[in-house]
């Protein structure tokens, strides 16, 4: 009789065991090694940790893949798989795959991306509520969620309820911004993106909403805009609005001028890189899924990054190739690429990436059953379950995939190809193109062994522009798939891989490297022996700088027998970097048309979308990026972002960039204060007291504060829809100086109300006056936050004061921007910045507001 034996419990790793041994597994890389503890180590809602490197994940991944292998002809075994995503070489699964595959502690979905919706016709409260419900549950099983509101009735429209008129577009996208706020995913905040229809007569309110400090910060915004709008942009002709979009007997609709909404668009984008552009007829008309629109694949919206164009309740897995690997003896003169690995490699990522989705349907097998097993009500858990099985039937029918790949900047590199030249262009695009017939031969491949997915009609997608040039590059692919079908309905994106690529060690997706070499900065104790102090900063601390290479670069620089433990000068650097393939190829590099136009031509090959976003300089003119655009559009992109330098600053910092900040804390604001500045009306609450914040600005930066209560006998009271107006410099009779606060009413009439420092507590206003001349004097508005929070008040309602003057000046440090002092709560990491005013971990990707 055989012996039973108690099965072995698995083995429990410390974090500071798990992070030594992927520090080690990184070759020294703290940063990747943080990140794959923090993020993706199998571990338990307890904190417990299974994995002690991701080595254990990639076995744990490949257990699974070879499971789900078994069920078909000709599996793959575990070690075959094993040896594809090992060491994060080849094959990458992305995100959600990564982290949930074989998890036995979460019931959350394998799926990256989800986009939901109503029929288009239901704009009713109980469907717009639905939506709410549905995207914070999906939101809680670790997905990122997409929807269009192009439905809703405009402002003003009638409703046959007690409001009578529809309040429009804008407060839904409050309500589901903050929806997604309030979902955290192990220290990661809900990602969503809100798209509308041009064609919408509130597509204005929609585009201007994120223009507002603190609306809609929970959520990515983008404009569906079709080829009539940018015809009549071009010609500058008139445009017609209706609703229900593009209806033959809309219920209502107006004529615009469209290039008066375009410049909008492009101010908007140029201020502060949203809204996005979707250019609608290209995705539609080029959309293999939208064959099938009739049958309920009709896209809708994308994902939160503008990559996955999806139908409702449809969902997507990302996994992303390697490029970087598949180049023979980079950076040397023998450099070539390896096209037979690398077709080989993309037809089993492809099967991989199918197997994923049977990995798929048992997770969501599990959440039914979870929903099933609670204790609420069926009525409670309906919404919730149906959304569910709805998601189920899209994965099962048309079995989805998203393959990707990473490190395209570092691949041309290592070829010798400069990143946005003709040669680069026409380089990636076949690539690209490559990667489109092999995945598409797997997906054929496959249908003969598994069964074509069960939808799949070759008459429908016959017309197809995709179609037709797979047909054009490889009839027998084409004719085999009329015979055999296909085993996905649409194959192929590329995504920003994030985290991804700090793993891989190589640039992100497609594009070009950020730096080559940058610094980084670390507080050291002076005290220490053999410590190098570069600075001293505002506060007092002491910081060390050291130089950091691109891992790629690195590699570079032996290859052509550079000291890579070298201490180089700022020259030194310079003239390496122009020695090498990366010179003249970094993101502020590439020319901006150029890079327009190579994601056109990419885009080309890939059925799906593109994130990618284009790299201006500060001083770039908002007529330019208009030109982007409309190149955009004329290349054949489906999406574009732009993004303008100088919304953020990092923990990175280019080899100038310390003298720019050196000409910045010497005084950027004029010596004399204007007559007259514009301002900025901000109200907060500390506990039950109301406060107001009256904030001057010089070219959108803070230079004064004043700051008090808002609602008592002595405070300030003005209307709550008032925010914004001027502080206007004025004098009293007896010579002393006064600052009035002025704003126009909603007649227009201007009202004023005097002597702002006669307002407030005497107390408060000193601090504000010192306050303001470190704001004058250019002082960055993180350290004046630091100096603001630093200071010892012994009254409670002046240090009630000080909170209600930190929170008011967060609102304008830049995204970026890094948070010195302070220490996550979730990690214990330094490494934090700011986020829309809110602390936001870069290791663990906590967020915290103040």
């Amino acid at each position: 009789m055989p012996v039973q034996t108690t099965p072995k419990a698995p083995k429990i790793y410390t974090q500071d065991e798990a992070f030594k041994a992927s520090l080690e597994y990184f070759k020294g890389d703290d940063l990747a090694a943080r990140v794959w503890v923090n993020k993706y180590a199998l571990k338990d809602s307890d904190g417990n940790i299974y994995e002690q490197t991701p080595n254990d994940m990639h076995r744990r991944i490949a257990k699974e893949i070879a499971r789900v292998e078994q069920r078909y002809p000709n599996p793959m075994t575990e070690d075959e798989v094993f040896d594809l995503i090992k060491d994060f070489k080849y094959i990458v699964p992305q995100g959600s795959p990564m982290a949930g595959i074989g998890n036995p502690y979460q019931i959350a979905s394998l799926s990256n991306c989800f986009v939901i919706g109503n029929d288009g016709s239901s704009d009713s409260y109980g469907g717009i509520m639905k939506i709410d419900q549905e995207q914070v549950q999906l939101m809680k099983r670790r997905g990122g969620v997409g929807h269009d509101l192009s439905h809703i009735r405009p402002k003003g429209s009638a409703v046959k309820n007690s409001a009578l008129t529809s309040t429009g577009i804008v407060p839904f996208m409050e309500r589901y911004s903050n929806s997604t706020r309030e979902v955290a995913q192990d220290g990661r905040r809900g990602a969503l993106m809100l798209s509308v229809s041009i064609n919408h007569p509130d597509s204005e309110d929609f585009i201007d909403a994120k223009m507002e400090q603190g609306k809609v910060t929970g959520a990515n915004v983008s404009v569906r805009i079709d080829d009539d709008f940018m015809r009549a942009v071009k010609n500058k002709t008139a445009y017609t609005q209706k609703y229900p979009v593009f209806s033959s007997e809309p219920k209502f609709s107006k004529e615009i001028e469209a290039e008066k909404l375009w410049k909008k668009i492009v101010h908007n984008a140029w201020k502060s890189a949203e809204p996005g552009i979707l250019f609608w007829d290209t995705v539609i008309n080029e959309s293999v899924p939208d064959c099938y629109a009739d049958l309920g694949y009709k896209t809708v919206s994308t994902n939160p990054c503008g990559e996955i164009p999806l139908c409702p309740y449809d969902s997507c897995r990302l996994l992303a190739i390697n490029l970087f690997s598949y180049v023979e003896d980079p950076f040397t003169d023998k450099a070539k690429f390896n096209y037979k690995l690398f077709k080989k490699h993309i037809s089993a990522a492809q099967r991989i990436m199918d197997d994923i989705i049977d990995l798929e349907l048992e997770k969501i097998d599990a959440i039914i059953e979870k929903i099933d097993a609670d204790p609420e009500t069926d009525e409670v858990k309906g919404v919730e379950k149906n959304l569910w099985l709805n998601i189920k039937k899209k994965a099962q029918e048309g079995r989805r995939t998203g393959i990707g790949i990473t490190a395209e900047g570092d691949m041309l590199a290592g070829l010798g190809i400069r990143y946005g030249s003709e040669e680069g262009v026409a380089f990636s695009t076949e690539i690209h193109k490559n990667i489109a017939l092999a995945a598409y031969r797997a997906s054929v491949d496959t249908a003969k062994e598994r069964g074509p997915f069960s939808i799949f009609d070759s008459d429908r997608e016959k017309e197809n522009p995709f179609i037709l040039r797979l047909k054009d590059a490889d009839e027998k692919l084409y004719y085999d798939m009329l015979e055999y079908g296909r085993r996905n309905i649409a194959l192929l994106t590329i995504a920003p891989t994030g985290t991804t690529s700090l793993m891989t060690q190589t640039t992100s997706g497609i594009e070009p490297v950020f730096l080559p070499v940058y610094k980084r900065r670390r507080k050291v104790n002076p005290n220490d022996k053999d410590v190098r102090v570069d600075f001293v900063d505002e506060v007092g601390d002491s910081w060390e700088e050291y130089v950091v290479f691109h891992h790629r670069f690195k590699e570079w620089m032996k290859v052509k027998g550079h000291d890579i433990d070298k201490n180089y000068s700022n020259t030194e650097l310079d003239e390496l970097v122009k020695a090498s393939p990366y010179y003249q190829a970094t993101s502020n590099d590439v020319d901006w048309l150029s890079k327009v136009r190579m994601q056109g031509a990419v885009q080309k090959w890939v059925d799906h979308s593109i994130s990618v976003t284009i790299n201006l300089p500060n001083d770039v003119s908002e007529d330019l990026v208009g030109k982007l655009y409309l190149e955009a559009w004329q290349a054949g992109c489906k999406g574009v972002t732009v993004y303008r330098d100088g919304s953020r600053s990092g923990v990175l910092i280019s080899n100038d960039e310390k003298k720019e900040e050196e000409k910045e804390e010497s005084g950027v604001f004029p010596t004399k204060r204007p007559e007259v500045l514009e301002a900025d009306v901000v109200r907060f609450q500390n506990n039950k007291d109301k406060w107001i914040a009256f904030i001057g600005l010089i070219d959108g930066r803070p230079y004064e504060i004043f700051t008090g209560f808002s609602d008592d006998e002595d405070g300030i009271l003005i209307p709550r829809w008032v925010n914004e107006g001027l502080i206007i410099k004025n004098r009293n009779e007896d010579g002393t100086s006064r600052y009035d606060f002025q704003y126009k009413n909603k007649r227009g009439y201007k009202t004023t109300i005097e002597g702002l420092s006669h307002k407030f507590n005497p107390e408060f206003w000193n601090y504000a006056k010192l306050i303001s001349s470190t704001l004058r004097h250019g002082m960055p508005i993180d350290n004046v936050v630091n100096l603001v929070n630093s200071l010892q008040l012994d009254s409670e309602s002046i240090n009630t004061w000080k909170n209600g003057v930190a929170r008011a000046l967060k609102r304008f440090i830049a995204d970026g921007t890094v948070a010195k002092k302070e220490k996550c709560t979730n990690c214990n990491s330094s490494n934090l910045i700011y986020q829309e005013g809110c602390l936001t971990c870069k290791d663990c990707g906590s967020s915290k507001c103040g």
